[in-house]
């Protein structure tokens, strides 16, 4: 088993898409572990997103990560990380295919409806962000 990072968007959360989203996760094989629901401060978004500091969009993601609630959660299963991206379909929703969360609940390449971990490493790093061991089901 494997687990894998999710934070539903504001502009998927807006939409009513919380439950939607993890429907499609479980029906996608994959199982919550732990969830979710707040709204991320600028500090908070800007070191979760450390990572890309030095992009031009880096000020503009932070923006968008705060200005409405998130929800954030934990998936196991196998191939967790992998499945996920599957689950969420390509970072534009333009170019997602038929069905994926982005297709469905995306905007654009920022506002794409959901976040997921890009690795096992990466995965443990952004759930330890936000859950302690303890949280985890």
């Amino acid at each position: 088993m494997e687990r894998t990072f999710s934070i539903i968007k504001p502009d998927a959360v807006k939409k009513h898409g919380i439950g939607k989203v993890l429907a499609r996760i479980e029906e996608g094989g994959l199982r919550v572990v732990a969830g979710r629901y707040l709204r991320l401060t600028r500090a908070q978004a800007e070191a979760f997103y450390a990572v890309h500091e030095a992009r031009p969009f880096f000020g503009d993601l932070c923006t968008f990560m705060t200005s409405g609630p998130v929800f954030v959660s934990v998936l196991e299963g196998e191939n967790a990380v992998t499945r996920y991206r599957e689950i969420l379909g390509a970072t534009d929703p333009a170019k997602a295919g038929p069905g994926s969360v982005r297709k469905d609940f995306g905007t654009d390449v920022e506002k794409n409806a959901a976040h997921g971990s890009d690795a096992p490493e990466t995965a443990a790093q952004e759930i330890a962000f936000f859950f302690a061991g303890t949280d985890l089901a």
